[in-house]
């Protein structure tokens, strides 16, 4: 039952990470740890976003903000005995690449980007053959920048932020339950939140706080901080049981609490008086079909779920929810060697970025989707 996995686990780093929380790229799973044997696996994720929309004030369209990025992933598990195994996950969980064209009188030269990289020490103890629990550690390298341009962010156009790279620990908890005669599996895994404490440089615009007036400016100009930032906590349920003979249904929920997420420097909060990103937690559902086909050949089909939040977003998270559906397949190539990929499809939610106290919306993003690819490479040993 386990390859029947493998072509819908291939996809799991493309499917639905376009935009998730506006932050999140990965679901973080520990579920190599329930691998039989040894095993390693190589993975490569692929996803090219279109984000689109129509500014406001100008009525002028406004060309597509998201690049495409890359989503690498190695794993290897170890099985030291019938009850102890421990695995080593490295990928790239969150990260942002937005870019308004220079063209565009309201936002255009506005950027953000950030990058992540993750790597997860994790143990697991086999109690019997229904009960099992793991942990570990999570360390985090992290580092971005963000300008913003444009007449919507009035007084503050012209800012910029540097985040120096930092690295910093979490902690990840979980444990299951299994049928292995109906291939049944049931595991909770808690991802605690990563606390960055980025070196900060802010330089910008001389701005007065309390607007047109004879109060004097308070300059942004080579401002040098400390600015905590938390990666956010995560639960994620993951399941899968057989319905038939060599059919297998999987899915998860996962909850993450993306409003932990903050980004308040401290010029910008002491002069705008809030942060640069308020996002919202989001649920995602997740559900899908494996078949093994014959020995060597198995396929899948998924569909995912994330309810749209408000539609006033940060300009530099500019859509909210999704639905996706996802094609996968693996090929054993012999016992030990299997190759999976497979193709997503994401249907973005709309959204209105917005700028100012209180809020304005700036733009309309309408019909906006992202297309990802993966390909993975597993191996017993």
């Amino acid at each position: 039952m386990n390859k029947i996995l493998v072509g819908a686990s291939a996809l799991a780093l493309a499917a639905g990470t376009a935009s998730a929380g506006g932050i999140e790229r990965t679901t973080q799973s520990a579920m190599v740890l329930y691998e039989k044997g040894n095993h390693a696996e190589l993975s490569f994720g692929f996803v090219s976003p279109s984000v689109t929309g129509t500014s406001r004030t100008l009525v002028a369209d406004i060309d597509n903000v998201a690049s495409s990025f890359w989503l690498p992933s190695a794993a290897i598990k170890m099985q030291f005995s019938d009850t102890l195994s421990a695995a080593l996950i490295i990928d790239r969980p969150y990260g942002a690449d937005i870019a308004y064209e220079d063209g565009n009188p309201m936002l255009g030269g506005t950027t953000a980007e950030a990058s992540n990289t993750a790597i997860t020490a994790l143990l697991k103890y086999q109690f019997n053959p229904n009960f099992s629990a793991f942990g570990g550690l999570r360390h985090s390298q992290a580092d971005g920048d963000i300008q913003l341009r444009g007449a919507a962010y009035g007084a503050v156009n012209g800012y910029d932020l540097n985040l120096k790279s930092n690295g910093a620990y979490g902690y990840v908890l979980g444990g299951a339950y299994e049928r292995p005669d109906i291939a049944l599996r049931v595991a909770l895994t808690y991802n605690s939140k990563i606390t960055h404490d980025f070196k900060t440089t802010e330089s910008g615009p001389l701005v007065d706080p309390d607007g047109p007036g004879p109060a004097p400016a308070m300059p942004l100009l080579n401002g040098s901080s400390t600015t905590d930032v938390d990666l956010p906590e995560s639960w994620n349920l993951e399941f899968q049981t057989g319905i038939a003979a060599d059919t297998l249904l999987f899915g998860s929920v996962r909850y993450v609490k993306h409003s932990q997420f903050k980004l308040d420097s401290e010029q910008f909060v002491t002069v705008v008086g809030s942060g640069l990103i308020d996002l919202e937690d989001t649920t995602t559902y997740r559900v899908g079909v494996g078949r093994r086909f014959n020995d060597q050949f198995s396929g899948s089909i998924a569909v995912a779920y994330e309810a749209a939040g408000d539609k006033l977003v940060s300009p530099l998270a500019p859509s909210t929810g999704y639905t996706s559906v996802t094609l996968g397949g693996s090929y054993s190539v012999t016992d030990s060697l299997t190759l999976s990929s497979g193709i997503s499809y994401i249907w973005l939610g709309d959204a209105q970025p917005e700028t100012g106290t209180p809020d304005v919306a700036r733009a309309d993003f309408e019909n906006n989707s992202a297309v990802g690819l993966g390909v993975k490479i597993a191996y017993k040993f």
